[in-house]
């Protein structure tokens, strides 16, 4: 029980290391200041470029790798793992080293399926792409994506901690974009035109 406490408190501080804060303070910059104010990948693709994007995205989900795979390693049971992972999200969501205002989670959810259920990685990735490129909203692409989960792990008969699991995710990624539901129904989301491939490719012409 003390190495599982530890583990899950231990996710949580690698949790709060935040990708792009962590950086911007190399750069000079709270990235929570500028654009939609969050502290994800977007946010940072938007207001910083691609480069800084890409630094944010790798530092948030190599700390949910790293989180999995401690679990992993020194507790070895299922449960204690995800759990690690849930709480490595929720200090990149609420990070103790950067005033409780962190990014919405997706990244480091990402770096710990990679480690514990990879395959679960390969549909969510398929439907975040396929909403992304029709619709151009991120922020739709990822609640889509993470209610996709469940619906996988109904399918290939996922055992109770697998499936519990998804089940949080999806609740908790919609709960943490719910400023992108309010903005989407207002109809005043940013939207990336550029990424809207398959619209462009299968939508109506002129004739």
């Amino acid at each position: 029980m003390i190495t599982a406490l530890v583990l899950i408190l231990a996710a949580y501080l690698l949790g709060s290391l935040s990708g792009s804060l962590l950086l911007g303070r190399l750069r000079g910059v709270d990235i929570r200041t500028q654009g939609s104010g969050n502290a994800g990948g977007t946010n940072a693709l938007r207001t910083q470029g691609w480069r800084f994007a890409l630094g944010t995205v790798l530092v948030d989900v190599g700390k949910g790798v790293l989180a999995a795979w401690l679990a992993r390693r020194f507790a070895g049971d299922a449960d204690v793992a995800y759990l690690a992972v849930l709480a490595a999200v929720a200090g990149h969501v609420w990070p103790v080293f950067h005033g409780f205002r962190g990014g919405k989670g997706a990244g480091t959810l990402v770096g710990g399926l990679l480690v514990l259920w990879p395959l679960a990685v390969l549909p969510l990735l398929a439907v975040w792409l396929l909403c992304l490129t029709i619709t151009g909203y991120v922020g739709l692409a990822t609640i889509l994506a993470a209610a996709a989960l469940p619906a996988f792990a109904f399918a290939i008969g996922a055992d109770g901690t697998r499936l519990a699991f998804a089940l949080a995710v999806a609740a908790f990624i919609a709960f943490t974009h719910r400023a992108n539901l309010a903005r989407l129904r207002a109809g005043n989301e940013h939207r990336f035109e550029r990424a809207r491939v398959l619209a462009r490719l299968f939508g109506k012409r002129p004739a």
